[in-house]
């Protein structure tokens, strides 16, 4: 395997956390935001109150998304298997 092989496999790496990670993130982002505009309204810092939101969002993100999440990892994996194979 020569470094140009291992810097693909890494940029692929990082383009997979990038892509799997982002709607959780984005999600996480949205809804701190939509709270703390809420919170300068309200004039209520609580720090708590991001807390609950976020989880419960991020949990249904990952109901829904767990299958597309789980189907590109296997699919990234059997990619690197047959690299390792090739070898």
């Amino acid at each position: 395997m020569s470094q140009g092989d291992i810097l693909l496999v890494f940029k692929e790496s990082i383009w997979m956390i990038l892509k799997l990670a982002t709607p959780l993130l984005l999600t996480s982002m949205l809804i701190g935001l939509v709270i703390s505009i809420f919170q300068a309204a309200t004039q209520i810092h609580e720090q708590t109150i991001t807390f609950v939101p976020k989880i419960i969002a991020i949990a249904l993100l990952l109901i829904l998304l767990g299958s597309w999440i789980l189907a590109n990892l296997s699919e990234f994996y059997q990619h690197l298997m047959g690299l390792m194979t090739a070898l």
